[in-house]
C-alpha cells in the first residue's frame, strides 16, 4: 500500500469510525479480508486521480478497485463520513482555526456523465446532465452537496453539524451568512433573520464594491481545493450518496491540511 495515500493522521481519525469487519463463517476458507487501511488507500487513489474503479492498480495500491468501491459503499451506508467531518471541525475550533461567526455560501455545477439520483439539466452547460455542490465555509475556507442555489440555502444550514471545541453549548449556526446576488430574495432574508442569522447578501442591480467579497472569496477558494480531487470535477457515481461521501471525505482532508499547517 502506498503510504502517501492514507497518512497517519487521516487513518487515526478514520479508523475508530469504521464498522467492525464481519465475522468469518468458516475457518481457513476463502481469501483473507483486505485491511481497511488498504481499502481506504484505494478510495483515496480514485478520489485523487479520478480514474475508473476498474482501473485502480492493485499492485500499487494493494487492493482492487472493486474492493475499494464496496468498502466505500459500506462505510457510506454506515455514516462514517458525516461523523469524520464534524470531529475535525471540533479540532479546528479547539485550535482557534474555525470562525463560526462569519460564513459564506455558494454552489458549483459539475457535469454528470451517468444517470442517477440528483442529476438534472444544467443551466450553465447547455442543459447537459449535471449535479451541484453546495458549500458553507467559514472565513478560513474550511468546508462544512440541480436546483437554484437559494433553494438549498436552508437545507444547507440545517446540515451544519454541532461544533464543539469551546466551553458552552456547541455552535449549530453562524451569526452572519455572506452570499452573492443569486441569493437575493427577501423571503430568504426574512427566514435567516428568523433563525437569528444576519443575511449579508449582495443585491441585484447594485454596483460592485459592497465589500462582501472580502469574506465570499473563501468559498471560491474552497471549490478550487475540492476540484484538485479529480474525481469531484465530474460526477461519475450514479448513487448520490457515494458521490456525497467522496465530497465529505475531501472536505475532511482539507480540514486535516489546515490542522497540519497550523501545528
Amino acid at each position: 500500500m502506498r503510504a502517501d495515500l492514507v497518512p497517519d493522521d487521516l487513518w487515526e481519525h478514520t479508523a475508530p469510525l469504521l464498522p467492525p469487519a464481519p465475522e468469518r463463517r468458516h475457518r481457513y476458507l476463502g481469501r483473507l479480508r483486505i485491511p481497511d487501511r488498504t481499502a481506504l488507500a484505494g478510495v483515496m487513489y480514485v478520489l485523487r486521480t479520478g480514474v475508473a474503479w476498474r482501473d485502480v492498480p492493485a499492485e500499487t495500491v494493494g487492493c482492487s478497485g472493486v474492493t475499494a468501491w464496496r468498502r466505500l459503499r459500506d462505510w457510506t451506508e454506515a455514516g462514517v463520513w458525516p461523523r469524520l467531518h464534524p470531529a475535525l471541525l471540533t479540532e479546528l475550533r479547539r485550535a482557534d482555526l474555525l470562525d463560526v461567526n462569519d460564513c459564506a455560501v455558494d454552489g458549483s455545477h459539475v457535469r454528470a456523465l451517468k444517470r442517477g439520483d440528483h442529476v438534472g439539466p444544467s443551466p450553465v452547460d447547455r442543459a447537459r446532465p449535471g449535479s451541484k455542490h453546495h458549500l458553507l465555509v467559514d472565513r478560513h475556507g474550511t468546508t462544512g452537496g440541480n436546483r437554484h442555489d437559494v433553494t438549498q440555502l436552508l437545507p444547507l444550514l440545517n446540515e451544519v453539524p454541532p461544533t464543539r471545541g469551546r466551553r458552552g453549548r456547541p455552535r449549530c449556526k453562524p451569526r452572519r451568512v455572506y452570499a452573492d446576488r443569486g441569493y437575493d430574495f427577501d423571503k430568504y432574508r426574512r427566514l435567516l433573520w428568523k433563525r437569528g442569522i444576519k443575511p449579508m447578501i449582495a443585491r441585484r442591480g447594485v454596483a460592485h464594491g459592497s465589500g462582501l467579497g472580502k469574506v465570499r472569496w473563501h468559498v471560491k477558494r474552497t471549490f478550487t481545493w475540492l476540484h484538485h480531487f479529480k474525481r469531484l470535477r465530474t460526477r461519475y457515481e450514479r448513487r448520490a450518496d457515494l458521490h456525497l461521501g467522496l465530497l465529505q471525505l475531501a472536505c475532511s482532508i482539507i480540514c486535516l491540511r489546515r490542522l497540519r499547517t497550523s501545528g
